[in-house]
């Protein structure tokens, strides 16, 4: 892999942890919201760490199609599943979230399934299916092909 291609999954990683602690933090500070009530619904995306979160979260989206161009889903997914790692450790140190033994038990089970997963090819090749055809031509009468 390159060095670019590390780039883009340290992008999906990072850009979908912090994105998502911004969103969890800017609705904790907006309050429940409901699809009953538009316009506190829109009001909630003005608020600037939901707006910071969800340009954030569009990075990621960019991000991660970019990764899905050049390799196969079941590589990119668990590649970028360390930033469950990233989030976790987000979520306890910057929004002072308690976070269980059972979920730091979980989180070393994904990263060692990152572990695992990153050992195999980023994209599956596929032999070709059908063998080219041989163009037919058409040859004058009393010719050799």
């Amino acid at each position: 892999m390159t060095f670019r291609k590390y780039l883009v999954l340290a992008g999906v990683m990072f850009c979908a942890a912090i994105g998502d602690s911004l969103l969890s933090r800017g609705m904790k500070q907006v309050g429940g919201v409901s699809l009953d009530h538009l316009p506190k619904v829109i009001l909630a995306v003005l608020n600037p760490s939901v707006a910071l979160g969800i340009l954030l979260l569009l990075g990621f989206f960019a991000s991660y199609m970019t990764a899905l161009s050049w390799a196969d889903l079941t590589f990119v997914l668990p590649a970028t599943s360390l930033g469950y790692v990233v989030l976790t450790l987000i979520a306890k140190f910057y929004l002072h979230e308690t976070v269980s033994t059972t979920r730091w038990i979980g989180i070393l089970l994904i990263s060692a399934g990152v572990g695992f997963v990153t050992q195999g090819p980023e994209l599956t090749h596929h032999p070709a299916k059908h063998a080219p055809k041989e163009e037919c031509v058409a040859v004058p009468a009393g010719e050799k092909p």
